[in-house]
C-alpha cells in the first residue's frame, strides 16, 4: 500500500489515497487527479491555477519525465496551469 496526502492550506483540510502499485509519479498525479474532481472543483469553481509542494525526491522528481508528463495531461485535462 502507498499512501499519497494532499493538504489544502486554504480550508485545512487533508486528502489522503491509498494505492497499490510501482509507478509512484503516475500514482502522485492520478492522487491529484481524483482530489481535484472530487473535491478541488468543487471547492474552488473559478480557479485557474494549482500550486503544488513536493518533496521532489525519487519519482517525483522535477527531472522525471513521467511526472512531467503524468502532470502536463492533468494540467490539460483540468484546464489549468499547475505550478509545482
Amino acid at each position: 500500500m502507498v499512501p499519497y496526502g494532499i493538504y489544502d492550506i486554504t480550508a485545512n483540510t487533508g486528502w489522503v489515497d491509498v494505492g497499490v502499485g510501482h509507478d509512484t509519479a503516475a500514482f502522485a498525479v492520478a492522487s491529484i487527479r481524483r482530489w481535484w474532481q472530487a473535491r478541488g472543483h468543487t471547492d474552488y469553481p473559478s480557479a485557474s491555477r494549482l500550486l503544488i509542494t513536493a518533496d521532489a525526491g525519487g519519482s517525483n522528481s522535477y527531472r522525471q519525465r513521467l511526472w512531467k508528463a503524468e502532470l502536463a495531461a492533468f494540467d490539460a485535462e483540468a484546464g489549468l496551469l499547475v505550478t509545482v
